[in-house]
This record gives structure tokens, sequence and C-alpha cells, in this order.
């Protein structure tokens, strides 16, 4: 099913220090994210630490899991059209906006798979969609706006 061994996150951006996907955050959730046949895909395994009080995983945690998700997939995305980052950039694309909705308690003691599709793409924004799932249900979905980046 993945296309590269490596993930997106080490071979687009392997020196990011994002808490949620920066391969270089020692002390982050160091998200892995593989292109699939349909969409770009993860495997996210809670800490104990993301319980949300209630014995489930965080809404905060899966906000961030859904967000660096869709950098993956966005990131991704402006590669295969060689949208490269401006100078002075880190990245060509920033998250401009997510919408999360939460439909159903995420395990804390169980790997979730995350989900990323393209939905719209130009060189001024990219829409990507995301599901966190488990047990075959989405868990939670996140609709995501990204925006090129120029320094000001």
């Amino acid at each position: 099913m993945f296309v590269d061994a490596l993930s997106i996150q080490d071979r687009l951006f392997p020196t990011m220090t994002c808490f949620g996907c920066g391969p270089a955050n020692p002390r982050g959730l160091r998200l892995k994210s593989y292109l699939g046949d349909d969409y770009v895909t993860a495997t996210f395994v809670p800490w104990p630490e993301h319980d949300n009080g209630m014995g489930f995983l965080n809404g905060g945690i899966i906000a961030t899991v859904l967000d660096c998700h869709t950098a993956a997939a966005v990131l991704n995305e402006a590669s295969l059209q060689g949208w490269e980052a401006y100078p002075g950039a880190v990245v060509p694309f920033v998250t401009a906006g997510i919408d999360v909705r939460y439909h159903r308690p995420s395990p804390l003691d169980s790997a979730v798979e995350l989900r990323a599709f393209v939905i719209e793409s130009s060189e001024a924004e990219i829409v990507c969609d995301a599901e966190l799932r488990y047990d075959d249900k989405v868990r939670a979905t996140g609709h995501a706006v990204w925006k090129r980046w120029r320094t000001r």
C-alpha cells in the first residue's frame, strides 16, 4: 500500500520541530504519514498522558494530529506541483484554519488510523479533509484550509 518507505515528514521536512509532526522534535508526537492508494495514511498510538480525564483521547490531541496529518497531505501535494517554499519561509503552506468535529469517543489505549484527502489544490490555497478512525468508525474529522506562506 505504501509508495515510499520514508514518511512524508522525513522526506519533505526532516528538520521541522513541530510538536505534532516534526521529526526533529524528540518530545513531540512525531506523527509519520505515508502515501496510500487513494489517500495519505498514518497510525497514531496515544500516550497515557493524552487522557481527556474520562479515559479517552483528548480533543486537543485529536485536533493536533488531524492538523499535522493534513500538513503531510498538503506538503506532499505542494511538492508534486512544484510549489516550493518562498525565500525565508520554512514550508510553502501553513494552516489558515481547521474545523474539527468529534463524532464519538476515541480510545486512549489503542492505535487509531488517520486518513487525509486533498479536496482542492491551487498555488494560493490547498483544502484537505482528514479522518481519525478506530474500529472501522470515524471518530473525528477535520476540514483544513492551507494558505501559501509568504514572509512579511
